[in-house]
C-alpha cells in the first residue's frame, strides 16, 4: 500500500502561483510513475501532469504546458506541482496518485485550488 497526503491548495488570484506537495508513505514508491489530475464541478477528472519517480522524466497536458512543473524531493518522498500564471479555469480539487504510467492505483484525497478573476 501507498499513501499519499497532499497539501497547499488554496484561493489564489489570477496570474498567481501556488505549490502543491504530495507526501508519499508506505510501499515503495521509486518504481511508480506519480501523477497530479484535477476534477473541476461538473467535469470528469483529468490528467494533469505526472513523472517518473527514479529519473524525474515528465510529461503534461498541453492546457498547463509551459505553467505548471512538476517535480519531486527523493529524500523527502515528496511530489511537487509548482503552478505559475493561474487561470481560473485551473480551478478544481488536485489528486496526487502512484501507479501509472497509464492507470494509476493509489490516489491522495485532494486538496482544493480556486482561483479567482
Amino acid at each position: 500500500q501507498v499513501q499519499l497526503v497532499e497539501s497547499g491548495g488554496g484561493l489564489v488570484q489570477a496570474g498567481g502561483s501556488l505549490r502543491l506537495s504530495c507526501a508519499a508513505s508506505g510501499r515503495t514508491v521509486s518504481r511508480y510513475y506519480m501523477g497530479w489530475f484535477r476534477q473541476a464541478p461538473g467535469k470528469e477528472r483529468e490528467f494533469v501532469a505526472r513523472l517518473t519517480w527514479s529519473f524525474g522524466s515528465s510529461y503534461y497536458a498541453d492546457s498547463v504546458k509551459g505553467r505548471f512543473t512538476v517535480s519531486r524531493d527523493t529524500a523527502k518522498n515528496t511530489v511537487y506541482l509548482q503552478m505559475n500564471s493561474l487561470k481560473p479555469e485551473d480551478t478544481a480539487v488536485y489528486y496526487c496518485a502512484a501507479g501509472g504510467p497509464t492507470s494509476f492505483d493509489y490516489w491522495g484525497q485532494g486538496t482544493q485550488v480556486t482561483v479567482s478573476s
